[in-house]
């Protein structure tokens, strides 16, 4: 009898221990396809398997914890993985990191939300309310915008972050994020500040976000530090730069409607440069499980003339179930002469095509 009253109470403590942890969620995306492109690599047609093309692979943890007076915690790791190899799939590119795509964690309450640790940011987020294709698959909006910048740290994940998030108020909310650059003796080096404000209200979903990455907080590489070398002279691969990003979705049930507009500012010491982009798209329901999406974006190296660049994008998904869903996309880009958005060569054009099957658990 002392035994199973003994028990009893070793149970109920670890039960009432477990009550009180944290509320954990692993979730994660499976994804891989066949990929066609004919002029991102020099060498020409590449055919291959290929890993996140409508959702980026990875496995997370998440949680909250109640605090109790409507405090509560909470925190997200998030691991990218490539799907094709096996190996780890983060941003940026390349580098070993375990929870490369989000490390964090915060308190919420009546006052909102405050994060600390690898995020994304404010622009981010405003470009993903209204990217048709979800900055993903062939019409990804962050491979033209800023002529490519927006898909580069910390414009998209910023390390060092503390953020702050407004609650819902009528339809509105309101962001702000300081990455600090941890230079020793200069406070203001390497640092990387957003804002953002958004408002989505029935049909209408709006979105303003802004940018700032100081003093190189990114490097310029490839096509982007050459085109910004010929713009800026030299020098000019760890510039400061300046963002600012308007865009809107409606939704009229039959059809949604998306546009943007971006201006960014690529600045040294000494020049300053300009691009400009413009996209607009659709995105429409095909009976219960499929969905067309279609999208045009300008890119406009204004300081380079012939800097012009055109990015044309057709895809369809289509759901099997709430977690597995098939999908396609086709894209097209046309260069100018002096410039080469998701080409290898000056004024050569891109073409690509995405087939492949995505699955949520």
């Amino acid at each position: 009898m002392k035994k199973s009253l003994l028990a009893l109470a070793v149970l109920g403590a670890f039960a009432g221990a477990a009550s009180a942890q944290t509320n954990v969620t692993i979730y994660g995306v499976v994804d891989a396809g066949i990929a066609f492109d004919n002029g991102g690599a020099a060498a020409g047609k590449t055919w291959k398997l290929q890993s996140g093309q409508q959702n980026g692979s990875r496995i997370g943890f998440k949680g909250t914890e109640d605090l109790g007076g409507g405090l509560s915690a909470s925190f997200t790791l998030e691991n990218g993985f490539a799907t094709d190899d096996g190996t780890l799939g983060n941003s940026p590119a390349g580098t070993n990191r375990l929870f490369g795509r989000q490390a964090w964690v915060g308190l919420n309450g009546g006052f909102g939300s405050v994060k600390l640790g690898r995020q994304y940011t404010p622009l981010y987020n405003s470009a993903l309310a209204v990217d048709p294709f979800g900055l993903n698959l062939s019409g990804n909006l962050q491979k033209a915008f800023g002529y490519g910048l927006y898909n580069v740290d910390p414009l998209s994940r910023a390390d060092n972050t503390i953020s702050y998030t407004t609650v819902n108020l009528s339809g509105f909310t309101g962001s702000a994020t300081y990455s600090f650059g941890e230079q020793a003796g200069n406070f203001s080096a390497n640092n990387n500040f957003g804002a953002g404000l958004s408002y989505a209200n029935g049909p209408i979903n709006a979105q303003l976000a802004y940018n700032k990455v100081h003093s190189a907080g990114l490097t310029l590489t490839g096509n982007l530090a050459a085109e910004a070398t010929t713009a800026l002279g030299a020098g000019a691969t760890t510039p400061d730069v300046r963002t600012w990003f308007l865009g809107g979705t409606y939704d009229f049930g039959v059809a949604k409607l998306h546009a943007a507009y971006g201006d960014t500012k690529i600045e040294t010491a000494a020049n300053s440069t300009k691009d400009r982009n413009y996209m607009l798209g659709v995105s429409a329901p095909v009976g219960a499980a499929g969905r067309v999406l279609a999208s045009w974006i300008r890119n406009d190296l204004k300081d380079i003339s012939s800097g012009k660049s055109d990015q044309y994008a057709i895809g369809y998904t289509h759901a099997l179930s709430k977690r597995t869903s098939l999908y396609t996309s086709a894209g097209y880009t046309k260069n100018d002469d002096r410039v080469r958005l998701n080409a290898a060569t000056l004024g050569d054009s891109d073409r690509n095509f995405q087939v492949g099957v995505t699955h949520l658990f």
